[in-house]
């Protein structure tokens, strides 16, 4: 079998419907690459897209983000539902890699052929998701899983993309960590469909709680208010109001027609954004790319041109030549 081209994509696809995991593998890491196969893989499956319920998992560094997505993976698997995890992990500095510390603490879902873990580097992306998340996603979607839980670095503020990556966004809280202070910013208690407060049997939890009623209080006019739901997900508790919460969410959507918009404005970002990288791309690489910007760079240093007028003169070289 090639390794590349459209041959090699449809036999992939080929072998992701027949519920092969290594096919599945393989075109999972296609897609991360964005590599030729990985594109028609995509154009294969697309159709196949938009069953599968996504569900975000973000929050503070040390929140326990993967206790609580190992957790809700083994609530959804008694309920028969299969599951995909996405878990973004930060960037190996010398290979760009995924140092896999999800995968670790994840050993135990490891033997069930009902979930599917996929570890992913952030490679510097900033948001909290890898540049291939929804690529990625997308894939396990057309696999047919029922659930994909999209875990994502753990960088606080930055995490709002995951709000245009996922149907629900659970926002994990934990007393004692400031996050009630991190909680007051503007931005990320804007993105959560659900709060969870994990660690719920340490000290100040009841305040926690408190707060976040205050803030949300002050959201009169929402149709859907978050619910606030305790876990500890080291030992599993929690994990049936945690899901209900979510599918709770999901149903809403539903109803309200809100879920098409979701999707429309994610194509939306998602189309701009791979737009936006094509023509930088070409840009630098087309015919003279380069040599123009080191030109216009030239005239930059030098003060004879300001940077908006350089980015302007730069486009419109690049879109006439």
């Amino acid at each position: 079998m090639s390794d590349s081209g459209p041959q090699y994509a449809a036999e992939l696809v080929v072998g992701l419907r027949a519920g092969n995991r290594r096919a599945l593998a393989r075109l999972l890491t296609e897609a991360e690459n964005g590599s030729p196969a990985g594109r028609e893989g995509l154009r294969l499956l697309f159709a196949d897209t938009g069953r599968a319920h996504t569900v975000g998992i973000t929050g503070s560094p040390g929140a326990g983000k993967s206790t609580v997505t190992n957790m809700l993976a083994k609530a959804y698997r008694a309920q028969d539902k299969t599951v995909a995890i996405v878990a973004v992990d930060p960037s190996s500095p010398f290979t760009q890699g995924a140092i896999l510390g999800d995968r670790v603490r994840m050993q135990d879902l490891s033997g069930d052929p009902g979930v599917f873990v996929r570890s992913l580097a952030s490679r510097g992306a900033l948001g909290g998701l890898s540049h291939g998340t929804l690529d990625v996603v997308a894939v396990l979607d057309a696999s047919g899983r029922d659930v994909i839980l999209i875990e994502t670095v753990g960088a606080g503020q930055d995490e709002v993309e995951i709000a245009g990556a996922a149907q629900t966004t659970v926002l994990i809280n934990t007393p004692g960590m400031g996050d009630d202070i991190q909680a007051m910013k503007a931005g990320i208690m804007e993105i959560a469909d659900v709060l969870c407060v994990n660690k719920a049997d340490h000290p100040g939890v009841d305040a926690l709680i408190g707060q976040l009623r205050a803030l949300l209080s002050l959201n009169v006019h929402a149709d859907w208010q978050p619910p606030i739901v305790p876990t500890i997900a080291t030992q599993g508790e929690g994990a049936d109001a945690l899901l209900e919460a979510i599918t709770a969410h999901r149903e809403h959507l539903v109803s309200t027609g809100k879920l098409a918009l979701r999707e429309r404005d994610r194509f939306r970002r998602q189309v701009l954004a791979i737009a936006r990288a094509e023509l930088l791309a070409g840009m630098l690489h087309g015919p003279r790319g380069e040599q123009r910007l080191a030109q216009i760079l030239d005239d930059v240093t030098a003060r004879h041109l300001d940077p908006h007028s350089a980015a302007a003169a730069w486009i419109d070289q690049g879109l006439h030549a």
